[in-house]
Formats: structure tokens, C-alpha cells, sequence
């Protein structure tokens, strides 16, 4: 069987090691005299990364000769929320309750059966949005599968405080494309495998890459469902985005709430400083399913 508690552990693994953090300025936002004074002088003398994202912006005066300093930034976790919902997908992976995912519960006569996470052709779409930091973030999705492979494509929108501590505010787009195969497909139970692009789009720069995710859904009790996702871009830019949420089905309509942290890390491509962010917080929605 697939190694579940491999793949967990190295996604855990990864977004811990993203987790340390921030410098001067936001994710893919150039630093601001005013954000450090005491470190402009250094920042004049840090070069750009040789290769230039897509939207990368590139100074004339720069000195490809010149060595770049690495700069060690204070570490900073993500909201241990996030980690909590994620270990608990573990749990349930490996080893928490696999007779979910063999047998169901009889049925009276004349009920109609219901393949919920095991529907020859399904089609859903949703929004879901909730405050995050000193801002909100909102996600639209949709996706169509057949019981093994599927198509899931979601546009993320983050707007936060700036922080050089004006009135202003920074707006992050991200966007993501995948192939899904289901790796599990069970009337109660359904594990997903992810492949895609991904892209960011932030104040100063823009990146396309690749993305790799899993997603998983299991049945609780009655209409009440158990949803996680997580989501990892490794290059050029970082990427890590992780959630749980509980679903609960309404007939086509369902209703979420949940809990979901990301970690943004532009690498230095903007300026020769990585720039690194962390955003966590609840988040509800409402979506169709049919």
C-alpha cells in the first residue's frame, strides 16, 4: 500500500522547515528604507538571484561578481492549528480507524444509496473565505472526477496590512491546477494524489511552478464529513498550504468550517533577501456537489 505515513511525516517535515522566518518585507514585496533603516546599507550590497521568475524584476547596477551575504532570520513557526489538523490526518491514515474504510452501515429498504466520495462522475464548486493575521484571505474552487482521476483548479486571494506601517494593504494571488487520482475511492472514504502548476502573484513579482498535494475526505456520522488538503509548491518560490475542516452535506449543498495555514517564501528573487510569511486563521464556506 501507498506509504501514507512517509508522505505525511516529509509534508510535516517541509512545512516546519518553512515555517522559520520572516525578513524586512512581505512575500515577494521589495524592502523598504523605512521597514529597516539600520540594514540599508547591507541591502544595497546583496545581489539578485541569476535566474529571473516570470515577472522578476532585474537593476541595471547590480554586480553579478560581487558574492551575496546569506542573512539568518529569527525562526518562526506556523500556527500549531495547522500542524494539529494535519497530524490528525495522519491518525486517520495510519492507523486511527481503517474499518471506516471497508464496511458501511446497513441501509433500510427503499433508501436510495449514496456514493458519496465514490460517485462514478462528480462536479463541485465552492467558496470559502476567513480572516487571517492582520487581513482575510478567500478561495474559489471547482473540480470534476470520475471515481479514479479528476480535475481540481482553485484561486486564492490574500490581502493584508502593508507592513511599512502605512494605511495601505498588500494583495497576494495564488492559483493552482491539478490532475488528481484517487488513490482511495470508498463510498466513505476518498484519498486523493495531486499534480499540478502553481502561481503566485504578489506586490513586486510574479512566479509560476510546480505543486504537488493530497486531499482527503472520510464520512464521521450521517451527513458530517472530515476534510483535509495539503499543498506544496518547492520551487522556484515556496510554497506550503495546509487545512481540516469539518463538511457537512446538505443534499448538493454543503457547509465547511475550518482551520488553514500557509507559509509563502519568494526565496530572494526580489531583492537578494528572502522575504517570508506565515498565514493562519479559521475559515468557513459553502459549496455544491453533485
Amino acid at each position: 500500500m501507498f506509504p501514507f505515513r512517509s508522505v505525511l511525516s516529509a509534508v510535516l517535515a517541509l512545512g516546519l522547515m518553512l515555517g522559520s522566518t520572516s525578513a524586512e518585507a512581505r512575500f515577494g514585496k521589495r524592502s523598504r528604507p523605512s521597514q529597516s533603516d539600520s540594514k540599508k546599507d547591507d541591502d544595497k550590497k546583496d545581489d539578485t538571484h541569476e535566474a529571473t521568475p516570470v515577472g522578476g524584476r532585474s537593476d541595471s547596477d547590480d554586480d553579478d561578481d560581487r558574492p551575496r551575504r546569506r542573512r539568518n532570520n529569527n525562526s518562526r513557526h506556523v500556527a500549531s492549528d495547522v500542524v494539529d489538523g494535519i497530524g490528525f490526518l495522519a491518525f486517520v491514515l495510519t492507523g486511527g480507524n481503517h474499518r471506516l474504510m471497508v464496511v458501511d452501515e446497513p441501509r433500510h429498504r427503499g433508501e436510495v444509496r449514496q456514493e458519496r466520495h465514490a460517485a462514478p462522475l462528480s462536479f463541485r464548486v465552492g467558496f470559502q473565505a476567513g480572516p487571517v493575521n492582520s487581513g482575510g484571505a478567500g478561495d474559489l474552487f471547482i473540480g470534476l472526477e470520475g471515481r479514479r482521476f479528476g480535475v481540481d483548479a482553485r484561486v486564492t486571494g490574500i490581502s493584508v496590512d502593508a507592513d511599512d506601517g502605512t494605511s495601505d494593504s498588500d494583495s497576494i494571488t495564488l492559483f493552482e491546477a491539478h490532475l488528481t487520482w484517487a488513490l482511495v475511492s470508498l463510498e466513505r472514504v476518498r484519498l486523493r494524489a495531486e499534480a499540478g502548476v502553481s502561481t503566485a502573484n504578489a506586490p513586486d513579482i510574479s512566479f509560476v511552478g510546480p505543486s504537488l498535494g493530497m486531499s482527503f475526505e472520510a464520512c464521521l456520522a450521517g451527513p458530517l464529513d472530515f476534510e483535509a488538503r495539503t499543498q506544496v509548491t518547492p520551487f522556484p518560490y515556496r510554497q506550503v498550504d495546509a487545512s481540516a475542516a469539518l463538511a457537512l452535506h446538505l443534499g448538493a449543498l454543503v457547509l465547511r468550517g475550518g482551520y488553514r495555514g500557509m507559509v509563502l517564501d519568494d526565496a530572494g528573487h526580489v531583492d537578494g533577501v528572502a522575504h517570508r510569511d506565515s498565514f493562519h486563521g479559521p475559515y468557513f464556506g459553502l459549496g455544491l456537489t453533485y
